[in-house]
């Protein structure tokens, strides 16, 4: 109780305090818990809770790679209308209920020590977009190989991040990468891009201190000109994308880099939110990106090993690209069931030792190309480790084992996609159009049809997926079956096990989910988010709190239903009503009944409550 009074308190005071800003208006479809809950969200016992401390997962998208391109001058959108339409079609067909959202250095602050004010009008208008559609967001300060700056107009690379006022400070050396035919390679091998790195973890010329102080300022103006209901659903900042050393000095190891250097600048960042009014939301701050890589001679130690215990102000922020699968060369087959339970595992214990919630906030495999093929199964693959650290033909006889629902933004939401008019490293005789439009890359989820229209450029079934967005109470186990196809085959990596006949019966070859947690007390529902596959008529619930086949709308005392998700976008949610406390609940949410008998659903019921009895030892 205490919890949810603080989030009305959140909400009532950031209402009378916010000067200059607006007056709150309620989105679209809110209910009366909706309020309270996205007043505020932060770190508690590891996890992301909301402000009645339900436990939160964020699951969505990167918005987007065009901030990297200089045809909209450093903005994911070329308008407002646009970023509506993104939102909602995000929240409509991709199921997210967050973005990262990236934002440019370079456009920010074009001229050293002037923030441009009309750069950050038009991001903080794009951003409120999607706070307006029910969407929680967390900035990020975007570079790749530092600036695009450091490249010549007819280099077959570019980067993005630092302004040019940067680059020229340094008297770097002609930008040259040898044979690399991934463009990440620049990291290690461009001797431009590694001492503009060097330089600006070294604080040369005052670089650092010029960037702290423009994230300061772009905090503020974001504050400052939100309403306190939408700077609630800006949830935290990523300070740097992909933080490196550049080049390491005589003798230091990555991991001493990552305790020297790296976390000394979190810490700095993190007073700066503190300076610009963003005390409450925590630094989603990224180790060394090679501290997990899965080709061992790219990969380095580290993972913020010395930073002890981070706690609610920080949040461990990974990325996680499979490098072995996009080389094409060292792995020959598709990714399988488990294929990244281990890898993702890692990211839970790491944030776990940590003291604070985790977070894989890009993820994602090449849509076109050479290895676009492993794609259905490498995405698969990943969204299945989020869900749970157990391989799918294991789940039903190890579900303990699940461990936290992990946070996850995929790369990337890019509306632009083939689309693109963009002269790489300002050459007229390079515009890039496919694609991304960036170093080749081809990795949107998204694109705009012939008329304008926003469309999946991915298999529905892997995108839109059931998760738990908001438990009232602590996830024990989750799981979900998508059924998504590669190609032509529909893959199935967590079957309902025989031993459950009448489960297996009603979930037949649909999709289905399942959730098993434990109450709090609360009266405010859990809720899983509903794909489109599950329209009510086709939506059935076997649960200890019931069973269902259409699940009736939302009320107060109605322990199974469904209602649209706040924002106005047509997205909905499964509400699950448990004001008990302490008690440990299973609900299965599938697509695969036709109007199941009672006897069907009574004997599935059984079923299940004895599973659970006998795995969770109740």
């Amino acid at each position: 109780m205490r919890t949810r009074w603080l989030g009305v308190l959140v909400l009532v005071t950031g209402l009378l305090s916010t000067a200059g800003s607006q007056p709150a208006t309620a989105l679209p479809d809110e209910l009366w818990f909706d309020a309270p809950a996205a007043a505020t969200l932060t770190v508690e016992n590891g996890r992301f809770t909301d402000g009645l401390g339900r436990e939160v997962v964020l699951r969505g998208y990167n918005v987007s790679g065009e901030t990297k391109l200089k045809e909209n001058n450093g903005l994911p959108f070329a308008s407002v209308a646009d970023a509506r339409k993104s939102a909602t079609a995000l929240r409509a067909l991709g199921g997210g209920n967050s973005v990262r959202f990236l934002l440019s250095w370079a456009y920010a602050e074009p001229v050293r020590g002037q923030v441009d004010a009309a750069y950050l009008a038009a991001a903080t208008d794009q951003m409120r977009a999607f706070l307006d559609a029910g969407i929680r967001v967390y900035p990020d300060f975007h570079q790749d190989l530092y600036s695009r700056w450091l490249f010549d107009p007819d280099s077959w690379y570019t980067g993005d991040g630092a302004p040019k006022w940067a680059v020229d400070l340094g008297d770097y050396p002609d930008e040259y990468c040898g044979i690399c035919p991934f463009w990440g390679q620049n990291i290690t091998s461009n001797e431009a891009v590694k001492q503009a790195t060097y330089d600006f973890w070294h604080n040369e010329y005052g670089l650092q201190d010029a960037f702290l102080d423009t994230a300061q300022k772009t905090m503020a103006y974001v504050k400052q000109n939100l309403t306190a209901t939408q700077f609630a659903g800006v949830v935290g900042f990523d300070p740097w994308n992909e933080p490196h050393a550049g080049t390491y000095d005589s003798g230091q190891t990555s991991r001493a880099w990552e305790k020297d250097v790296l976390w000394p600048f979190y810490v700095k960042f993190r007073s700066r939110m503190d300076a610009a009014g963003w005390q409450a939301k925590p630094a989603f701050v990224e180790p060394n990106l090679f501290w997990n890589a899965n080709l061992d001679f790219q990969k380095q130690e580290g993972g913020l090993l010395d930073a002890g215990t981070m706690g609610p102000r920080f949040v461990f922020n990974t990325h996680f690209y499979d490098q072995k699968a996009i080389s094409g060369v060292f792995m020959w087959g598709k990714a399988e069931d488990g294929q990244y339970a281990g890898d993702f595992g890692t990211v839970r214990d790491r944030a776990s030792a940590a003291g604070t919630a985790g977070i894989i906030s890009e993820f994602g495999h090449p849509l076109t190309g050479s290895v676009s093929d492993k794609a259905p199964t490498v995405y698969k693959a990943m969204y299945q480790a989020l869900d749970s650290r157990v391989k799918g033909a294991n789940w039903w006889s190890d579900p303990a084992g699940s461990g936290p629902v992990l946070s996850g933004s995929q790369w990337q939401w890019d509306i632009y996609n083939g689309r693109h008019r963009e002269l790489m490293n300002d050459n007229p005789d390079k515009v890039q159009t496919e694609g991304d439009a960036w170093n080749g890359e081809d990795l949107s989820a998204v694109r705009l049809d012939d008329s304008g229209k926003a469309v999946l450029r991915q298999d529905a079934r892997l995108l839109d997926r059931v998760y738990p967005s908001a438990t009232a109470g602590r996830s024990v186990a989750f799981t979900y079956e998508d059924r998504s196809r590669d190609g032509s085959t529909t893959l199935t990596w967590n079957p309902v096990p025989n031993s459950l006949p009448n489960v297996k019966q009603l979930v037949g070859t649909g999709q289905y989910a399942l959730l098993v947690w434990r109450s709090d007390g609360s009266s405010e529902p859990t809720e899983l988010h509903l794909p489109a596959s599950f329209p009510n008529a086709s939506t059935t619930v076997v649960s200890d709190l019931g069973t269902t086949a259409n699940p009736p709308a939302y009320t107060r005392t109605t322990p199974i239903a469904t209602a649209a998700e706040p924002g106005g976008t047509g997205s909905r949610r499964l509400l699950l009503t448990a004001a008990d406390s302490g008690t440990l609940h299973y609900a299965l949410v599938t697509n695969g009944a036709t109007a199941p008998s009672e006897s069907l659903l009574s004997a599935a019921r059984t079923e299940l409550s004895s599973w659970t009895a006998s795995e969770f030892n109740q």
